[in-house]
């Protein structure tokens, strides 16, 4: 059973940084993209970024494209999502998902999900 785990969530001000962290444990994490999705209060789940396995070809939100950055570590099973320039509407908490097929963005394309971390940026 496929279980990741997140971390580096937290609160800072706007314009400030953070940089995530999930960890795969319990299955294969080589061989597939991984992505972090985010939900904030009263929104519904949305997609962010998504890392590809072999060329590590990296796809975005419009909404987060220049600001955020994913990375992925296949020799320590971590993927990362690297936040700048933060503004008050990426609070959210913010969810790594292993991709199963289809396209990235969309949320029922993946298989296993991690618990969250939450992300809060103050203004």
């Amino acid at each position: 059973q496929v279980q990741l785990a997140e971390s580096g969530g937290g609160l800072v001000q706007a314009g400030g940084s953070l940089r995530l962290s999930c960890a795969a444990s319990g299955g294969t994490f080589s061989g597939y993209a991984m992505a972090w999705f985010r939900q904030g209060p009263g929104k519904e789940r949305e997609f962010v970024a998504a890392v590809t396995w072999r060329s590590g070809r990296t796809y975005y939100a419009d909404s987060v494209k220049g600001r955020f950055t994913i990375s992925r570590d296949n020799a320590k099973n971590t993927v990362y999502l690297q936040m700048n320039s933060l503004k008050p509407e990426d609070t959210a908490v913010y969810y790594c998902a292993r991709h199963s097929g289809g396209a990235y963005y969309v949320g029922t394309n993946y298989t296993y999900w991690g618990q969250g971390t939450q992300v809060t940026v103050s203004s």
